[in-house]
């Protein structure tokens, strides 16, 4: 198994040029924020959706705009409002009276990368129209299916439900999120820099097209291959097991959990964690790969108790207490 580790890394190394690149140019536009960019290309390299959270400013809509711009590809901007229809998102049948036919007009779901922008000020039955796209990857108009273009991603934001006006996401459709990303103010240099470079007539905002789809799905096999020891297959499935179980590994926290993270957080923490060790520059995955992007897949999967809410407990909180007590290989 050496051999190929050596193999994938010498191919790691060879594609390390690109996803430096990759930040390079979205950091011409986005000061700070690393944890939203990575956040970004490890989603893009798992050809998954990701969700981000914040409070209104701070650059939600301008990363996943920035990052659309240098993929050569077809992006689309959908903006969620309480008057927004199911068909808006989708598309819908529109009659021909003249030769009494049906024919489909595409919505805007058809492109490569989705903007769902504020996804929460939409009510649930528009939100769920997104269900369907996101999981299986084609949407059905009428009594026909239409398969989505590859890559196809949604990358939708968020502000916290304590906001006026949003409503909290379906669980179903929160799960379909590889990511919840929360994003918070910049610290007092950086918005020094925000302010050097945005507050004029014509912030600079453009960046360079370096990238295509084919890219991506060439960086997406690569991560593919990226090599995960078992042993690291075990940590990942008894962090997910200790959020369903706490007893089982001496964790005092059972009664502020109401449901552990879902299966889908096993995958998603492999396949994210497999992403972070090609953008690190590795063939191969460590325990710190999975801590790094845990708060980022489990966050939205562990649903608390009353109790914990009362107690002012939040989900990060039960994720660093597993993160501390189940052993690292």
């Amino acid at each position: 198994m050496s051999v190929d580790v050596k193999k994938i890394g010498e191919q790691v190394e060879k594609e390390s040029a690109v996803i430096n690149k990759i930040r390079t140019e979205i950091h011409k536009v986005i000061v700070g924020q690393d944890e939203l960019i990575d956040g970004l290309i490890l989603a893009l390299l798992c050809n998954n959706h990701v969700l981000i959270e914040g409070v209104p400013g701070l650059a939600k809509t301008l990363s996943v705009t920035t990052l659309a711009r240098m993929i050569q590809a077809s992006f689309s901007r959908i903006q969620f409002t309480p008057d927004l229809l199911p068909a808006d998102v989708i598309g819908t049948l529109i009659y021909n009276p003249k030769s009494g036919d049906f024919t489909t007009k595409k919505g805007p779901i058809f492109a490569n990368i989705i903007l769902a922008d504020e996804i929460n000020r939409a009510p649930a039955k528009v939100q769920s129209a997104l269900l369907e796209a996101m999981q299986e990857r084609q949407v059905t108009i009428g009594d026909q299916c239409y398969a989505l273009d590859d890559p196809f991603m949604v990358m939708a934001t968020q502000n916290p439900i304590e906001q006026e006006g949003t409503y909290p996401l379906p669980e179903a459709q929160v799960d379909r999120f590889m990511f919840k990303i929360r994003i918070s103010y910049p610290d007092k240099a950086e918005e020094h820099q925000i302010l050097k470079r945005m507050a004029r007539s014509r912030p600079a905002t453009e960046v360079d097209r370096i990238i295509t789809p084919d890219d991506v799905k060439r960086l997406r096999l690569l991560a593919d291959e990226i090599y995960m020891d078992e042993k690291i297959e075990d940590y990942i499935v008894n962090l997910v097991e200790a959020s369903r179980n706490p007893g089982a590994y001496k964790l005092d926290i059972g009664q502020y959990i109401r449901y552990g993270a879902s299966p889908r957080a096993s995958i998603f923490l492999a396949l994210a964690s497999k992403a972070n060790a090609l953008i690190e520059g590795r063939g191969y995955v460590t325990p710190q790969d999975v801590k790094t992007i845990a708060f980022n897949v489990l966050r939205h999967r562990i649903i608390l108790t009353y109790e914990a809410e009362a107690e002012e407990k939040t989900s990060e909180d039960i994720i660093e207490q597993i993160l501390k007590t189940v052993d690292v290989p």
